[in-house]
């Protein structure tokens, strides 16, 4: 078992990570706005099947291969900083749109909705970052199983983003009529998100670059 401290810390990682805006908190919002909670609780099954399968892919050491082929993981980190400067460019160019604007999407149905939900979060270089690069920081050998602590780990992850992406689904819509006919601050709220999302792709690539 991991100490307290450990889950903790990695808890607050975890926290930080969900409430800065990304894909999923994008893909989120827009579905939930254009086809209702419903529809984002069920795409939001597929965020967490995306989770699963990268403490999978922790679990059987491909951790350990980045860390023995640090270029595929650079290449990994460079893939998803590009995905986010193209985030960013459709929020901040000429007509874009923030994902807080209601818009018309088409009624999928609720397999789709799963599959998209687990595409967007399977491609999402954050969860890519949290689970091949910090979580094995919180490993310790020393105190047990690793397997076990993993385990911990990542269930008290993926509680937070599914409570915190959970409480995003439901309100999206309030928050949607709350801010419609709202322009400058739809205006101000675009620049902010494709400033974070530029500015997370730069970090990555920087980091990527030491």
């Amino acid at each position: 078992m991991p100490g307290a401290a450990q889950i903790i810390a990695f808890a607050a990682i975890a926290f930080g990570l969900v409430i800065t805006p990304g894909p999923n908190m994008i893909y989120l919002l827009s579905r939930s706005i254009s086809q209702g909670p419903v529809a984002g609780l069920q795409s939001l099954v597929g965020i967490a099947g995306a989770f699963i399968i990268f403490a999978l892919f922790a679990a059987f050491g491909i951790t350990a291969l980045f860390a023995a082929f640090p270029i595929a993981f650079n290449a990994v980190k460079a893939a998803g900083a590009a995905y986010l400067l193209y985030l960013a460019w459709q929020v901040l160019r000429p007509g874009g749109r923030s994902p807080l604007e209601v818009r018309e999407l088409p009624r999928d149905s609720p397999r789709k909705l799963v599959a998209m939900g687990f595409m967007t979060n399977f491609l999402n270089p954050k969860a890519a970052v949290l689970y091949f690069s910090l979580l094995p920081q919180f490993i310790v050998p020393s105190q047990g199983r690793v397997l076990e602590q993993l385990l911990v780990l990542v269930a008290t992850q993926i509680a937070i983003s599914m409570s915190v992406n959970a409480t995003i689904v439901v309100f999206a819509g309030m928050l949607a009529s709350t801010l419609k006919g709202r322009p400058a601050w739809l205006l101000f709220q675009r620049w902010l998100m494709g400033s974070v999302l530029g500015g997370l792709a730069f970090r990555m690539l920087a980091e990527g670059a030491r």
